[in-house]
C-alpha cells in the first residue's frame, strides 16, 4: 500500500540504453551540441590567448670591437634596430666584448658566442671580424669593416657576398693619402708626421704605405713606429719625445686606435696636432678627422640585423659601403696648441668645436 503523498509522486520512466526510446528531442540534442562546440571553441581561444600572452624569447646578439671609438657604433646600432621594432631587453638582447685591440680576445669571445648559439654575432674593424670568421662554422656574421672586405678575404664579393658574413664597408684605409693630405692643408708648416702600428696587422701595413707615399710626394718626413701590442705602444707614447714629429697621424689599426683617448691625451701634453679617421675623436680632444661617423655606421648595420634575424641568408644580402664623409676640427685644441686653422679649410669641415 501507498500513503497518499507516494500516490501524488509522478512516475519516472527509465529508458534501457540502445533503446529507440533513448533518443534525445531534436531540438534538446541541437542545444547540447551547440552547448559543447561552445565551450569546445572558449577552451580553444582561452589556450591560444594564454601563449600568445606569454613573452617571445628575446634574440641574442653577441658583439666583439676592439674598444675605443668602435663604442659609437654599437650606440647607433641600438639606435638602429629602436627604429626597426627591436629594443634591448625586449626583442634582442646584447652581450658585448670588447677585446682592447686583442686579435686572439676576439677569436675567443667569437668561439664563445658559437657555442653559446647567440642568433648572430656583430662585428666591427677588419682586425676583429677575421678572427671571428675563422673561429667559427656556422653562426651568421654581420659586419662594419674600413678595409676592402672583398681584398681581405671575408666575402666572395658585394653583390652577392657568398658565406656567412654580410654588412657594412665604411672607408678608412683608403682615406689614407687624402688624410695626410688635409692634415698638410691645415698645418702648411708641417714637416714631419709620426704614426703608430702594429706590423703584423695586414691592413695597418698597407696603411702604412699609402701614408708613405704620399708623404713623399707632399715632402714630408713619416716616421714610423712598430708597435705589436698595447703595452708597447704605450711604452712608445711615453718615449716619445717633444719635437721629434710635428703631428700624430693615424694609420688603421684596431688595437692602436683602442687607446685612443690616451693618444690624444699624450698628443696635447706633448703640444702635438692629431689627424684621426672618426669625427667623435674630435669631441674627445683631438685636432681634426676626416672620415666616418661610427654612430652612422652602427645604425646602417641595423637593417641587416634585423634581415639576418628574420631569416635573410647573409650570403645574398648586398654589403653597403658608406661614403659619407666628414672633416671635424676642435678650435679649442687648435688654441691649446697655438695653431690657427686656415679659413678655407674651416669652411669644409662639417663639424666645428668651438
Amino acid at each position: 500500500m501507498y500513503d497518499d503523498h507516494q500516490a501524488q509522486r509522478p512516475r519516472v520512466k527509465i529508458f534501457a540504453a540502445g533503446s529507440h526510446h533513448a533518443a534525445m528531442p531534436e531540438g534538446y540534442a541541437k542545444f547540447m551540441n551547440s552547448k559543447i562546440f561552445f565551450i569546445t571553441l572558449l577552451l580553444f581561444f582561452s589556450f591560444n590567448f594564454s601563449a600568445a600572452a606569454q613573452p617571445a624569447k628575446p634574440y641574442r646578439i653577441g658583439v666583439i670591437l676592439p674598444g675605443g671609438p668602435l663604442h659609437e657604433a654599437i650606440d647607433g646600432l641600438k639606435d638602429g634596430l629602436r627604429g626597426l621594432g627591436l629594443e634591448e631587453g625586449k626583442q634582442i638582447v646584447l652581450t658585448i666584448r670588447d677585446t682592447k685591440g686583442d686579435a686572439k680576445e676576439a677569436e675567443a669571445a667569437a668561439k664563445s658566442f658559437e657555442r653559446e648559439k647567440v642568433s648572430l654575432i656583430y662585428t666591427l674593424t677588419t682586425s676583429v671580424t677575421t678572427p671571428a670568421k675563422g673561429a667559427t662554422a656556422n653562426i651568421p656574421i654581420v659586419f662594419g669593416v674600413g678595409s676592402d672586405p672583398v681584398a681581405g678575404g671575408l666575402i666572395d664579393g658585394f653583390v652577392k657576398p657568398g658565406g656567412r658574413l654580410t654588412g657594412i664597408y665604411y672607408l678608412v684605409t683608403d682615406l689614407t693619402a687624402k688624410r695626410l693630405e688635409i692634415l698638410k692643408e691645415i698645418l702648411p708648416k708641417l714637416s714631419r708626421v709620426v704614426t703608430f702600428y702594429n706590423p703584423g696587422n695586414r691592413v695597418a701595413t698597407e696603411a702604412a704605405q699609402s701614408g708613405r707615399e704620399e708623404a713623399k710626394r707632399l715632402g714630408l718626413k713619416y716616421v714610423e713606429k712598430h708597435v705589436p701590442s698595447v703595452e708597447e705602444l704605450r711604452k712608445a707614447l711615453q718615449a716619445l719625445k717633444t719635437g721629434e714629429a710635428d703631428a700624430y697621424f693615424y694609420t688603421s689599426d684596431a688595437m692602436v686606435i683602442s687607446q685612443d683617448q690616451l693618444i690624444i691625451d699624450t698628443a696635447k701634453a706633448k703640444k702635438l696636432a692629431t689627424m684621426f679617421h672618426e669625427q667623435s675623436l674630435v669631441t674627445k680632444g683631438a685636432l681634426a678627422s676626416y672620415g666616418q661617423n661610427f654612430h652612422e655606421v652602427g645604425r646602417a648595420s641595423a637593417k641587416y640585423v634585423q634581415r639576418v634575424l628574420n631569416g635573410a641568408h647573409p650570403g645574398d644580402l648586398r654589403v653597403e659601403t658608406i661614403e659619407n664623409i666628414e672633416l671635424a676640427i676642435n678650435l679649442q685644441t687648435a688654441k691649446h696648441l697655438g695653431l690657427t686653422i686656415p679659413p678655407q679649410v674651416l669652411a669644409r669641415a662639417k663639424k666645428v668645436i668651438r
